[in-house]
C-alpha cells in the first residue's frame, strides 16, 4: 500500500492511497479541532473510511505537536543557559533595571532586583524540567530503539525466564522432598530460642522490587505522560479493527500504541483464568498482588496464622518487575492488538494487564474500551490521565445511554442478604481482632444491608428464596426520600464509601468466604462457618454461577460463591449522587430473591463534566449521530461546555447519489394507511398490509431484504399471524425466511446461513431470489452488523420503534428533562423531543446496516406515514434525509423500487 501524502493548506497528512474529497474535509476540520481545544462531534457514515481520517488527521496532528513541543524546548534551553569556560552555567549578566538602588520598586511594591531573582528562578526551575525531560526521553527512545534493532535483548530475557523456570522446578522438588520426609512423623518442638536458627524462606534481590511500578534504581523514575491520544470504542472487536487500521496506515510502524483490556481479556495465568467470572478473576489477582507484596514484610513482625495463610495463596509468575519493564518496552516498540498483547505476554513470562499500563506514560495512542475512560475509578485504577491530552470517543450514537448504564447499579434481594450474612459471619469470626473503627464501619454496613431489605418488604434473617412479599410492584423515589424512607439519613454514606474504598473489605470478605464457604462438617472452633455455607448454598441458584477451579484429589467440588458487597458497594457509591441527578427504583416482586433497589441516574453530565474539563480536547464521532441536539443539550450544555468550544462536523456518503434510494411509503396495496402506533399495529389489516408489502418488495429485490421490528413481542405476533394466513408461504415462495434469534450466541449461525442462502440462490437461479431476514430494532442485528452488497439490498422498517412509555425510568427522564433544560420555542418540550430522538437513533443505526462501501447500493424502505413529517425527517442523516422520496400510495412506489432494482442489477 503506497503512502501519499496529502497537503491540505499547510499541512501534511500521511495517507496509504488517495483520499476520497471528504476524507480531506474530515482530517482538515479534525486538525483545527485538536489544535484549538475544541469539543467535535463528528458524523461520517459507515464505508467512508472514518477509521482513517481519525487515524491519518489526529496522528498528523500529534506529530506536528511534538515537533513545535521541541523546537520550543530547544529555544528555551539555548536562552535560559550561557556556559563559561569551564563548561560550567551561569544565570543572564543582571540588566540595567537591576544596577538600580536597592530601594527601586516595582509596580507592584517590591524591588526590582527581588522580582527578576524571581522570574530569574522561575526560568532556571523550567530550564531544569526541560532538562530532566530530555533524559528521560531520551533515555526511552534508546531503549526503544535497541528492543528494536537489537535481538540480544530478547534472547537476554528468556535466558533469564529459562533461569526461573529451572529455579522454580528445584524448588518444587525440594518442597516435595520435605513433605516425604515429614509427612508420617509430627515436626518436633523446638527448643526455646532455637526458632533463630531456622533459615526464613529465602527471596531474592529482585523479588523485593518494588512492584508498584517505580524501578529502585534512581535513574528509571516514574515517566512522564506524554502528549497523547485515548481512542475509546464499544466493542473489544471494535477495538481491535481500529489497531489494525493503525497497522495499515503511514503511521503503522512509528507510532507507540497500546491496547488496554480487561483482566478477563489480558490474563495469562490459567489458573486465574479458569475462574471466568470477572469478579472471580479480578479478586484472585488482586489476592495474589497482596500475597506478593505481602511476602516482603518481616516475617519476625508476623504472626504464624498469616504465614500459613501467605504459603496458601502463592504470588502470580507473570508479576515480575523486570519482566514486566521489558514487556512495556516490547508493547511499545510495535503496534500491537489485544491478541498479540497477550500472545507477547506468554512468550515473556509477564502480564500484559499491568505490562500494558506501564506503556501508557509513553504511549502516543492508547486504545481502550468505553467503560475504562468513562467512568473516573476505573480511569484511575489504570493510570489513566486526561490532564492535556486528547480524547476520540468513537461509535458513539449511544454515549449518553452508556453513560447512563456504566452509572446505574441495581442490587437484588439475594445479593443483599447473600451480603449481610457473609459480613456478619465475618466479623464474628475476627471481631476481637478487629479496631473499634473497623468494627464501627461493618456495623454500619450491615445496618445498611438490614435497612435495603427491609424497605422491599424482606427480613435479612430469612431465606430470601422463600420469602414472600405482601406488597408487589414498582416505585420510585428520590435519593433523598430513599434515604429517609430506610431510616439512613443519619449515616455518612461518604465516609462509609471511603471506608469500602481504602479498607478494600469486599476483597477481604471474598476471601473469607472463598476459604470457609467450602467447610465440609462443622468444627468445634468453627461452629457457624458450616451454618454460612449452607446459607451460602441455598442462595446459589440466583447468582450467577460461575466455572470453579480444579481442586485437589478427594476435597469436595462445591460451588463457591462470588462475594456480592463489590456490587453493592457501586450502589452506596450511586446514593452520593445529588439529589437531583439520579432516582432510586424499589422493584418488589413475587420474593425477595427476585425484588431488587435500582439507582438510576438522569444526569450523565455529572460524570461526562470531568473529561470535557481536563482533556485539551474531546472528540465524539459516529457513522449516524443523528440527532445530534442530545449530544449539545443534555451533555456538553450539562457539563459546562459553552456552546462555542463545539464543532459539529457532517459529511455525505461515498456512494453515487443513484446508488442509493431512501422510500417513505404511507399506505399499503389495499390502501390500508400505514401508522403503526401501540394501538393500531396489532390490527390484523395492518399485520397483512405489511405482509403484502413484502410480498411485492420480494418479487423484485434481488439478494438479501432485511426487515426490522419495533420489538420482538411484535415481531413473534406478526410471524404468527402471517404463517396462520398464508402469507407466510407466498412470502417464501421468493426468499427464504430467517428470524433474529433472542440468544446471543445463535447470532452468528443465523447470519451464516443467511449468508450462505443468498449466495447459493445467486448462483442456481430458480424462483427462490435469495433470503428475507425478519430483526428487532435494538436487536443484535441493528448494530455492528456488516449487511454489504447483495446482503441487504433492501431494509425495510416496520413502524416507528418508540421506547415504552409507561416506563417509570423513561418518565422520570422526560419529567427531568422538561424541569432542566430550557423550552426552545417551536419545538416540542424536552421530554418529548427525548423519546422521538431515541426513536430515530435507533432507525438509524438500522438502516445504517446497508450500504458499506463506495460500489455498494441499496433501498431503504420506511414504512410509517409519520416518518414524512418535517420535524422526523430532519433527524435522519443527511445524505438520506437529502435523496428521500415520499410515497403517499403504494403503486408508485414499487414502480419506483422496480425500476431502481432493475438498473442496478444490470451488470455494467
Amino acid at each position: 500500500m503506497s503512502n501519499k501524502t496529502q497537503e491540505i493548506g499547510d499541512i501534511h497528512f500521511p495517507f496509504p492511497f488517495t483520499p476520497y474529497p471528504i476524507q480531506k474535509d474530515f482530517m482538515a476540520e479534525l486538525y483545527r479541532v485538536l489544535e484549538a481545544g475544541k469539543i467535535g462531534i463528528f458524523e461520517s457514515p459507515t464505508g467512508t473510511g472514518k477509521s482513517l481520517s481519525v487515524i491519518c488527521g489526529a496522528l498528523s496532528w500529534l506529530r506536528d505537536f511534538e515537533q513545535k513541543k521541541h523546537q520550543e524546548e530547544a529555544r528555551l534551553l539555548k536562552a535560559g543557559t550561557t556556559p563559561l569556560n569551564d563548561g560550567k552555567e551561569q544565570p543572564p549578566p543582571l540588566s540595567a533595571s537591576c544596577k538600580r538602588t536597592p530601594d527601586t520598586l516595582s509596580p507592584v511594591g517590591e524591588p526590582d532586583w527581588v522580582t527578576q531573582f524571581v522570574q530569574k528562578k522561575e526560568e532556571r526551575d523550567l530550564v531544569d524540567r526541560l532538562k530532566e525531560e530530555q533524559v528521560r526521553r531520551k533515555k526511552r527512545e534508546e531503549r526503544l530503539q535497541q528492543m528494536r534493532h537489537n535481538a540480544q535483548l530478547k534472547y537476554a530475557a528468556k535466558r533469564v525466564r529459562q533461569e526461573e523456570e529451572e529455579m522454580e522446578r528445584l524448588l518444587r522438588l525440594s518442597r516435595e522432598m520435605l513433605a516425604a520426609g515429614t509427612g508420617a512423623k509430627p515436626l518436633e518442638q523446638l527448643a526455646s530460642g532455637e526458632e533463630e536458627l531456622v533459615l526464613a524462606e529465602y527471596e531474592s534481590d529482585e523479588e523485593t522490587g518494588a512492584p508498584s511500578g517505580v524501578d529502585e534504581d534512581e535513574d528509571d523514575p516514574e515517566e512522564e505522560h506524554v502528549t497523547k491520544i485515548y481512542y475509546c470504542s464499544r466493542t473489544h472487536s471494535q477495538l481491535a479493527q481500529f489497531v489494525h487500521e493503525v497497522q495499515r496506515s503511514p503511521f503503522g510502524k512509528d507510532t507507540r500504541l497500546v491496547s488496554l483490556g480487561s483482566r478477563q481479556n489480558l490474563c495469562v495465568n490459567e489458573d486465574v483464568k479458569t475462574l471466568g467470572s470477572v469478579q472471580l478473576i479480578n479478586d484472585r489477582c488482586m489476592e495474589m498482588q497482596r500475597s506478593k507484596h505481602g511476602s516482603h514484610k518481616n516475617r519476625a513482625e508476623e504472626e504464624k496464622p498469616k504465614r500459613r495463610r501467605q504459603e496458601h495463596q502463592a504470588a502470580c509468575p507473570f508479576y515480575n518487575y523486570e519482566q514486566l519493564q521489558l514487556l512495556r518496552d516490547q508493547v511499545l516498540v510495535g503496534v500491537k492488538d489485544i491478541e498479540q498483547l497477550v500472545a507477547l505476554g506468554k512468550e515473556a513470562r509477564a502480564c500484559p494487564y499491568y505490562g500494558s499500563r506501564f506503556a501508557i506514560p509513553a504511549a502516543q495512542l492508547v486504545v481502550l474500551p468505553y467503560q475504562m475512560l468513562l467512568h473516573a475509578a476505573t480511569r484511575q485504577a489504570a493510570g489513566i490521565r486526561l490532564q492535556g491530552q486528547v480524547v476520540v470517543i468513537d461509535e458513539a450514537h449511544n454515549l449518553i445511554d452508556t453513560i447512563t448504564g456504566i452509572h446505574s447499579v441495581e442490587v437484588s434481594g439475594s445479593q443483599l442478604c447473600q451480603a449481610h450474612s457473609q459480613l456478619l459471619q465475618y466479623m464474628e469470626r475476627y471481631g476481637k481482632r478487629l479496631k473499634a473503627k473497623n468494627l464501627m464501619y461493618i456495623k454500619q454496613i450491615l445496618y445498611l444491608l438490614e435497612k435495603f431489605v427491609t424497605v422491599l418488604g424482606g427480613n435479612v434473617k430469612q431465606n430470601p428464596n422463600t420469602q414472600s412479599l405482601s406488597q408487589t410492584g414498582t416505585e420510585l423515589k428520590t435519593i433523598n426520600d430513599f434515604l429517609f424512607q430506610t431510616q439512613i439519613d443519619n449515616i455518612n454514606l461518604f465516609k462509609v464509601r471511603h471506608y469500602c474504598e481504602k479498607s478494600m473489605i469486599s476483597r477481604k470478605l471474598f476471601g473469607f468466604t472463598e476459604r470457609y464457604g467450602i467447610v465440609l462438617a462443622p468444627s468445634r472452633e468453627q461452629p457457624n462457618l458450616a451454618g454460612l455455607q449452607h446459607f451460602l448454598q441455598s442462595l446459589q441458584p440466583t447468582v450467577t454461577k460461575t466455572p470453579v477451579t480444579p481442586v485437589e484429589d478427594g476435597e469436595a467440588r462445591v460451588p463457591r460463591p462470588a462475594s456480592p458487597l463489590m456490587h453493592i458497594e457501586s450502589f452506596l457509591a450511586a446514593l452520593t449522587t445529588a439529589n437531583q441527578d439520579g432516582r432510586v427504583i424499589l422493584s418488589r416482586q413475587g420474593s425477595l430473591s427476585q425484588s431488587s433497589l435500582k439507582f438510576l441516574l438522569l444526569n450523565p453530565a455529572v460524570h461526562f463534566a470531568q473529561v470535557v474539563k481536563e482533556c485539551r480536547a474531546v472528540v465524539i464521532a459516529g457513522g449516524t449521530m443523528q440527532p445530534v441536539s442530545d449530544f449539545r443539550e443534555q451533555l456538553l450544555a450539562c457539563a459546562g461546555v459553552e456552546a462555542e468550544r463545539v464543532v459539529e462536523f457532517s459529511c455525505g456518503h461515498v456512494i453515487p447519489p443513484d446508488n442509493i434510494l431512501p422510500l417513505i411509503i404511507c399506505s399499503g396495496p389495499s390502501s390500508q394507511q400505514l401508522e403503526f402506533t401501540y394501538q393500531k399495529r396489532e390490527l390484523p389489516q395492518m399485520m397483512d398490509e405489511t405482509g403484502r408489502i413484502l410480498c411485492n418488495l420480494c418479487t423484485v429485490v434481488p439478494g438479501g431484504v432485511v426487515c426490522f421490528f419495533p420489538s420482538y413481542e411484535y415481531q413473534r405476533q406478526v410471524y404468527a399471524h402471517w404463517d396462520k394466513s398464508g402469507l407466510l408461504a407466498r412470502l417464501a415462495v421468493r426468499k427464504k425466511i430467517f428470524q433474529e434469534p433472542k440468544r446471543a450466541n445463535q447470532v452468528e449461525q443465523v447470519l451464516m446461513e443467511y449468508s450462505r442462502c443468498i449466495k447459493c440462490c445467486g448462483q442456481a437461479g430458480g424462483t427462490v431470489t435469495g433470503a428475507l431476514l425478519l430483526s428487532v430494532v435494538g436487536g443484535k442485528m441493528s448494530e455492528g452488523i456488516n449487511f454489504s452488497d447483495d446482503l441487504g439490498r433492501c431494509v425495510v422498517m416496520v413502524g416507528m420503534p418508540y421506547p415504552n412509555i409507561k416506563s417509570p425510568e423513561l418518565q422520570e427522564k422526560m419529567a427531568y428533562l422538561d424541569q432542566t433544560l430550557p423550552r426552545v420555542p417551536g419545538q416540542p418540550p424536552p421530554g418529548k423531543a427525548l423519546v422521538e430522538n431515541l426513536c430515530m437513533k435507533a432507525v438509524n443505526q438500522s438502516i445504517g446496516r446497508a450500504i458499506r462501501h463506495q460500489k455498494d447500493f441499496a433501498s431503504i424502505v420506511l414504512l410509517d406515514q409519520r416518518y414524512a413529517r418535517p420535524p422526523i425527517l430532519e433527524k435522519l442523516p443527511a445524505w438520506i434525509r437529502d435523496r428521500v422520496e415520499v410515497r403517499a400510495t403504494f403503486g408508485p412506489a414499487f414502480a419506483t423500487m422496480r425500476k431502481f432494482h432493475r438498473e442496478k442489477s444490470v451488470p455494467s
